[in-house]
């Protein structure tokens, strides 16, 4: 891995697929079944895969264990994403699941031999600390029940983005390594979902679908970005970079539809700017 700050273009491929990440969240929050939108999203995957699999081929061999493991722990982010969401408020629980992950990385970076220089550690703890100051915000309120899935899928998601991280760097292809995993991930949740409410499913209107489609096209360019970035630089610190992603959400939310942005919103921005200048720096 290089030393010194991030490379420009690792900086804008992580910016670009955060803005395409908080894209698909607002598309994912306009529904009101998040069960059948999640399904709806995965489908969309699938369909992607389906049509552009064949152009990029598939990825290496050497990454077939990483890429099972990955469509078990994605199902798993997407069941306990969906149970929290069931009674709790999503501004206390996204920015606490995608606030700590990072962090979590980090501490594992210690030990498999990818540790952070000091100001990467720096840089990774401001966005963190900005992303986790969001779910003090104002409505945010916590609740135990949705807080202990929150929780559980922060374990998740750090499993998975470094599982995915060392995919994607012995797939020697990281884009068809991510959609290999969203076609058996979307296969999975929506044979679930199917056996379960196959009914409902058939019965979503055809402009959810649509959004769907695009929805998960954002969803596998964004983390098709940031599985390429971690080829090139540590997935702690990219891990901590992709979550600038809340920012594109909080300008998204103001001008969609209108959130205040208060001051502990303000200070969280800055905290994670702050953040992204120290990694491109440093």
């Amino acid at each position: 891995m290089p030393a010194g700050g991030l490379p420009l273009d690792v900086m804008a491929a992580v910016l670009g697929g955060a803005l395409l990440h908080a894209g698909w969240n607002v598309a994912l929050k306009a529904g009101s079944d998040k069960g059948l939108e999640t399904a709806a999203l995965l489908a969309g995957g699938v369909v992607l895969a389906l049509v552009l699999l064949p152009f990029l081929g598939l990825p290496a061999a050497a990454s077939y264990p990483a890429l099972a493991l990955s469509t078990l722990l994605h199902v798993a982010y997407f069941f306990l994403l969906m149970k929290a969401y069931q009674t709790g408020e999503m501004a206390h629980l996204y920015p606490l699941m995608r606030g700590l992950p990072p962090l979590v990385l980090a501490l594992l970076g210690l030990v498999w031999g990818e540790a952070l220089a000091p100001a990467r550690w720096l840089g990774v703890a401001l966005i963190s600390l900005g992303v986790l100051s969001l779910s003090l915000s104002r409505g945010a309120a916590p609740h135990g029940r949705a807080t202990l899935f929150a929780l559980l899928n922060i374990a998740v998601i750090a499993a998975y983005t470094l599982n995915d991280g060392i995919g994607a760097r012995l797939s020697r292809a990281p884009f068809a390594y991510t959609l290999a995993t969203f076609f058996a991930t979307g296969v999975l949740f929506m044979g679930a979902t199917a056996f379960g409410r196959g009914r409902a499913l058939a019965a979503l209107p055809r402009r959810r679908w649509m959004i769907g489609l695009v929805a998960a096209g954002s969803a596998i360019g964004s983390y098709g970005l940031a599985l390429w970035a971690m080829t090139r630089a540590p997935i702690a610190a990219i891990a901590a970079l992709r979550e600038t992603a809340i920012l594109f959400g909080m300008v998204l939310a103001r001008v969609v539809v209108g959130e205040r942005l208060g001051p502990v919103r303000l200070a969280a921005g800055a905290l994670i700017v702050g953040g992204a200048v120290i990694l491109r720096l440093f």
